[in-house]
């Protein structure tokens, strides 16, 4: 991938580039590079809306990953915030909230080394 287009890439706000286009996931990857690769970069929403696989018919459904509501209290200014970067993302503020918790719980789980 050219540098020019590289830089023209949205990223996210751990500074991963976002793929649009599973062209641009290098195949036949070692472990050790795979984990490089996706630390530095992260699938677009659109991407992983419209990824599907050739022979979906002969899948089983996948099981949706419960959720559970929650009650959240946040100042105003910052659900605000919030709201506004969900809007340039063109996602939900609720889906981005969610993003943003998993990816800091993720972080977490590696700096505290209590990944499962």
């Amino acid at each position: 991938m050219d540098e020019a287009r590289i830089n023209k890439k949205r990223m996210d706000e751990l500074g991963r580039v976002f793929i649009d286009d599973l062209n641009e996931i290098p195949q036949n990857m070692t472990e050790e590079e795979t984990k490089q690769f996706w630390e530095k970069h992260a699938m677009s929403e659109g991407l992983l809306n419209t990824t599907h696989i050739e022979d979906e018919e002969d899948l089983p459904l996948p099981r949706k990953q419960s959720t559970k509501p929650i009650n959240l209290r946040i100042e105003s200014d910052l659900l605000s915030r919030l709201q506004k970067v969900a809007e340039k993302k063109n996602v939900p503020y609720q889906t981005l909230l969610k993003q943003f918790v998993a990816e800091r719980v993720y972080e977490e789980e590696k700096r505290e080394k209590i990944l499962y």
